[in-house]
């Protein structure tokens, strides 16, 4: 899909490095890790990205019956590798419907998370209450992680966030009822490390989710 580099954090245009700079700068947020165009669902984009991404590519595997995979984009160029990496799926919806899941990870800082999310500033910081239970859990590259609600986002999504390999993972759920997925304790393999299965995945029709993150006012 054709497009320009963009902000992680806002979406605003990024200045290429040159002269005066030698990273990418947004006119708001300064320098950035410049998000990619979104690449449609296929295996072969999302190979690309897995290759050059140096954070995890986070995949419920298997992905729930009748789930497909729907789109993926990632932050950062060719010389400092993908520092945020984000994909879609979506299927049928705990309680109906069409849901929709966004699995992001990510270096802090980064800010794609908290775009995709809807909230203020570029990483959960207080809006989750890690001293508190754990509202959800995953197995991530086969380790149990425990993921906190977002507070602070839109009423249209449920938003959870936690650590994984040291690095932010986010996952974020379109409609907000269909966070109860998020209780099943999915099961995530990062894409890096994954075998000859991952040619059979099934792909479906681009997310809108992953082409339009929430705007708004974002922290520096």
């Amino acid at each position: 899909m054709r497009g320009e580099p963009s902000c992680p954090k806002c979406g605003g245009r990024v200045r290429a490095p040159g002269l005066f700079s030698d990273s990418w700068q947004c006119a708001v947020h300064g320098a950035v890790h410049p998000l990619q165009p979104v690449i449609p669902p296929s295996v072969e984009g999302l190979s690309v990205v897995a290759h050059r991404a140096r954070v995890p590519v986070w995949m419920p595997w298997p992905l729930p019956v009748g789930w497909l995979f729907t789109g993926v984009a990632s932050a950062g160029d060719d010389r400092s590798g993908g520092r945020a990496t984000a994909v879609a799926c979506s299927g049928p919806g705990p309680l109906g419907g069409i849901g929709e899941l966004l699995l992001i990870a990510e270096e802090l800082g980064v800010g794609l998370g908290a775009r995709y999310a809807g909230i203020d500033g570029v990483d959960p910081g207080s809006s989750i209450n890690v001293s508190a239970p754990p509202h959800a859990k995953v197995v991530a590259a086969g380790r149990p992680t425990p993921l906190w609600h977002v507070a602070g986002g839109p009423d249209d999504r449920a938003v959870f966030a936690g650590e994984a390999r040291g690095l932010w993972l986010w996952a974020i759920v379109w409609p907000e009822q269909s966070g109860l997925l998020m209780y099943d304790e999915l099961v995530l393999t990062d894409l890096r490390d994954a075998g000859s299965e991952v040619e059979l995945l099934p792909c479906g029709a681009l997310s809108p989710r992953i082409l339009g993150p929430a705007r708004g006012a974002r922290g520096t």
